[in-house]
């Protein structure tokens, strides 16, 4: 390594980290450490969490170099996108909390038949209801998982045991469906 890492341009230590090349792979690293460890952290705001973010964020440009397309961006707003998008499932994998897809059709009723919300909703909760229940199994499910319980369609996808877009497109359809339904309630009720 005789070439000073200083005057390359960023696409090109970006190849040397996909390559392997230790020196380039440390130029690279050392150019953004501090903007990947900023954005983690305003993200975040934990100094411990963002670190690891940003560790994740080297790793995953490292394991995915020969996907940057010099068209679409910058090697840093490529890079600063993948702190920004592992730093924002950090914090809703903090705090989200985690269901057990076998628990959802008992607390869905739990949810929509307790005495209080009934009282306080009646109508809302009989017309969601029944709208979930109109729907596809696996976009009831995708749908209650999304809406009720906070989870990504990531996280959906991986409880579910389907790929991510097909739980994006559950989510969408029945989302669609529940809206419709909804519309012709409302309709119907003027």
């Amino acid at each position: 390594m005789g070439i000073p890492a200083d005057p390359l341009p960023d696409d090109t230590l970006l190849a040397g980290l996909g390559a392997g090349d230790a020196g380039l792979s440390l130029a690279f690293v050392r150019r953004f450490q501090r903007v990947v460890f900023g954005v983690a952290l305003t993200v975040i705001g934990d100094p411990a969490m963002a670190e690891d973010v940003a560790q994740q964020t080297f790793e995953r440009a490292w394991r995915h170099a020969q996907v940057y397309d010099s068209r679409r961006g910058s090697v840093r707003a490529w890079l600063t996108t993948i702190a920004h998008n592992r730093a924002v499932d950090v914090v809703r994998a903090r705090t989200a909390a985690p269901i057990d897809p076998q628990d959802l059709p008992s607390l869905l009723t739990a949810m929509t038949e307790t005495p209080e919300r009934l009282a306080v909703a009646h109508d809302s909760a009989a017309g969601l209801r029944r709208a979930l229940a109109a729907l596809p199994v696996g976009q009831a499910r995708a749908v209650a998982m999304a809406g009720i319980y906070g989870m990504t369609a990531r996280q959906i996808a991986e409880s579910e045991g389907i790929p991510l877009g097909t739980a994006k497109t559950r989510i969408r359809d029945g989302m669609e469906k529940l809206r419709s339904a909804y519309l012709r309630e409302d309709v119907g009720d003027e």
